[in-house]
């Protein structure tokens, strides 16, 4: 049986999540189409009949302008060394800019540093582009890095994810028996996907500059009789956020845990009641104790 541990890397909104999702055959990761969504390191686990492959998704690689972004960035530089396999993600839409080099330069330097039985670069969101600019963009990565393969995919609808697999397995260390359940998906608490969860559908809901000032804080998390009630606390900067997530006459807000509410029945399987308040906290995320409390 193979066994092995593979850290996905890229810049922000490049698919990183959905692969992840895509992988481990279940929602795990939040996922949307604003760029930092994840902000901390996720543990999935994908179950195979001849493996059992631990992913690790990490938040995408940028400039940090914050200490939240600071401890984003060194979470996922400190999850490299973990992995026998590296994904390099990039989104194929798009030549190689700035922030790919960035990244593919730390993989680099991880790779100087110790050996990794494979390093893959993923073009992903091959299903967006025309198979002519396809080749001239592999041709453009292959000059950017040494890789065991460069392999197109589209982690949100599938494409070439088998084949994939098939030659992550190829580099996989032989291992006597699974280290996980099967019934093992994800190391992360109902507490933890719970706030992430509220926090997926404000991401969903808002737009400009809201979504990187928003942290969700889960106040209360009682399970009694086949059900959980939960109160959220959702954080903003600003005053004048707060109303933006709120709504007219509250319906945002009511929207936001309607939404929130009937995923986490479908994922613990339990009545949910949830309750969400929204508070201003300025400059949360330079703030040490309250991002710790966040669990950043």
């Amino acid at each position: 049986m193979k066994f092995g541990t593979l850290v996905l890397v890229g810049r922000p909104n490049v698919g990183k999540s959905t692969l992840l999702n895509t992988l481990v055959r279940q929602k795990v990761a939040i996922v949307s189409d604003k760029p930092q969504t994840t902000r901390t390191r996720i543990l999935g686990v994908g179950h195979l009949p001849q493996a059992q492959i631990v992913i690790l998704d990490t938040p995408g690689l940028h400039k940090p302008k914050h200490q939240l972004n600071r401890k984003m960035v060194r979470t996922t530089l400190d999850s490299l060394p973990e992995a026998d396999v590296i994904y390099a993600m990039v989104d194929a839409r798009k030549p190689p800019g700035p922030g790919d080099r960035f990244v593919l330069e730390q993989v680099t330097a991880a790779t100087q540093a110790r050996g990794y039985n494979g390093i893959f670069l993923l073009l992903n969101k091959v299903d967006e582009m025309g198979k002519a600019r396809l080749l001239p963009l592999i041709d453009q990565y292959r000059q950017l890095g040494e890789w065991t393969e460069i392999v197109p995919i589209s982690a949100k609808q599938g494409d070439n994810i088998d084949r994939l697999i098939q030659l992550t397995l190829a580099c996989l260390p032989d291992e006597p028996q699974p280290l996980y359940e099967e019934d093992f998906l994800t190391d992360q608490s109902m507490r933890h996907m719970a706030a992430e969860i509220v926090r997926e559908k404000i991401l969903q809901q808002t737009h400009a500059e809201l979504p990187y000032a928003v942290a969700v804080l889960i106040e209360d998390f009682l399970e009694k009789d086949s059900a959980a009630h939960i109160t959220a606390s959702i954080y903003v900067e600003k005053s004048s956020q707060k109303p933006i997530i709120i709504g007219k006459q509250g319906q945002r807000l009511k929207a936001i845990g309607t939404d929130a509410r009937i995923e986490m029945e479908q994922i613990f399987g339990v009545k949910i009641f949830l309750e969400l308040w929204v508070k201003v906290r300025e400059d949360w995320r330079d703030n040490e104790r309250l991002l710790t409390e966040l669990g950043y």
